[in-house]
């Protein structure tokens, strides 16, 4: 090429490996046209198949791997709780998975109507939780789908050191425990300030003085129809935890709860002792009253045997009733009181034992026992009493809870319990005893009420392997 060469206009230059520089211009219009449609067609095939192929990979290999190391990576278990929001359990459950980065907490608040029947199905079916709370009664209901703690849980000194005695007996059978329970509840007298102190009446420590105190602060109307109520109880029906007040007359008079015919004379004197509050002309309770737990809210009891539970209710109802709450009235060198509470445990259908395992232990800690109760103050107005003995007395000071702690370490369980919504071991139980005191008050005599019960339960205790 020379300086004088100079392109026409539209001129292709003559390159040697440019393909269209020896063949004619109509050949190359038609080939090139034909060949970029069959191209397209061949592009557009192979890319299909290719597509088809990498879905399968996709399917069949990447993602079972990402899914194994998912798995391995993080665990998410199961919780199903029963009474707690998931804004007071949300808080405790964060400062485990902070220090558990590969464990995750699904909580959930499950609905107490048929929850032990919902549960037992689920854990058995394959599609229940991890974790789940019962009541320190179930064991016997629902032992077949809840696993034993290991050491590493927590250690059987460590679990007979931090709890109360009547947690370690319900908790514990053949060496090994079953659970971890994060409050205790007990049975106590809450009095109506009021009243009491119209009627001149200290609150009563002794069962003698109960009886004097219910009776003097009885008023009735020209007909003897009871105005105000000096005590709730001798029904069954419209009396709140009837079963439980009953076992606690049956404990405090030497009764064995599974055996009541074994100590027969010490069942039926508790038993004639209850109803006696509501018969003849010195009655002070009866069957046309409403519940209990109304009556005392609205003012017309005044004395009334509960569960720490049943302050919000109380307040909720009446938030100007004046009360105090008292441990229950003793016999002498006798002042124990009914345990109620509830467990966590964990499945033995559970997928993740070890990080199961590892959430009770947390559970069972010191300082979470101290941030849930700190949670639970912050959304009502008190927090379930502590389960844990080295607790109890960092409560000294606060009258609404401390008298459920008092008698705590000398309480006893009953499978007479109410507020449990099981269906089974407790509601039998719970229906044989209100037959019984049914009976007693259209003049069944003790002995032979006392014989049907005790068939009843036996009955039942076998059903559920207690015998």
């Amino acid at each position: 090429m020379d300086g004088n060469t100079v392109y026409q206009e539209n001129q292709i230059p003559q390159n040697p490996s440019y393909p269209g520089n020896n063949l004619p211009l109509q050949e190359i219009t038609e080939d090139s046209s034909s060949g970029g449609i069959i191209s397209k067609i061949v592009k557009i095939f192979i890319g299909i198949i290719v597509l088809v192929v990498l879905i399968f990979v996709v399917v069949n290999f990447i993602l079972p791997l990402i899914g194994k190391n998912s798995e391995k990576g993080t665990v998410t278990l199961s919780y199903w709780g029963l009474w707690e929001d998931k804004n007071v359990m949300g808080p405790i459950i964060s400062d485990f998975e902070r220090k558990n980065p590969k464990i995750k907490i699904n909580y959930v608040r499950e609905d107490p109507k048929q929850y032990r029947e919902r549960l037992i199905t689920r854990i058995n079916n394959g599609t229940g939780p991890d974790i789940f709370r019962f009541h320190n009664t179930w064991l016997p209901e629902v032992k077949n789908v809840l696993l034993p703690l290991p050491q590493e849980a927590i250690s059987k000194d460590e679990f007979q050191k931090n709890y109360y005695p009547v947690n370690v007996k319900d908790l514990t059978q053949s060496g090994a425990i079953y659970g971890i329970p994060l409050g205790i509840d007990t049975l106590a007298l809450f009095t109506n300030t009021e009243i009491l102190k119209a009627g001149g009446v200290l609150v009563p420590k002794t069962w003698n003085d109960f009886s004097s105190a219910a009776k003097q602060l009885t008023v009735k109307d020209e007909s003897g129809k009871i105005k105000t109520a000096g005590a709730a109880m001798g029904t069954y029906d419209n009396i709140t935890h009837a079963p439980d007040i009953i076992s606690l007359l049956f404990v405090q008079n030497g009764a064995k709860l599974e055996n009541l015919s074994e100590t027969k004379q010490n069942s039926k004197d508790a038993l004639d002792y209850y109803v006696s509050f509501a018969t003849g002309g010195g009655n002070v309770w009866d069957n046309t009253l409403e519940t209990s737990l109304s009556a005392f809210s609205s003012g017309t009891l005044a004395m009334y045997f509960g569960f720490s539970w049943d302050i919000l209710t109380i307040k909720a109802i009446n938030p100007n009733l004046s009360f105090e709450i008292n441990p229950v009235p003793s016999l002498p060198g006798r002042s124990q009181t009914i345990a109620s509470y509830w467990v966590e445990g964990v499945s033995a259908k559970s997928k993740y034992k070890k990080e199961a395992f590892m959430f009770m232990n947390f559970l069972s800690q010191k300082e979470t026992a101290i941030k849930l109760f700190n949670e639970e103050s912050k959304t009502r107005l008190i927090g379930e009493p502590y389960a844990r003995v080295d607790l109890a007395q960092t409560l000294k000071d606060n009258p609404m809870i401390y008298p459920f702690l008092e008698n705590a370490k000398i309480a006893e369980s009953s499978f007479f319990a109410s507020d449990t919504f099981d269906n089974g071991l407790n509601s039998k139980m719970n229906s044989y005893l209100g037959n019984a005191i049914r009976s007693m008050l259209g003049n069944t005599s003790s002995d032979t009420a006392l014989e049907t019960l005790t068939k009843g339960v036996n009955q039942v205790l076998t059903e559920y392997g207690k015998l």
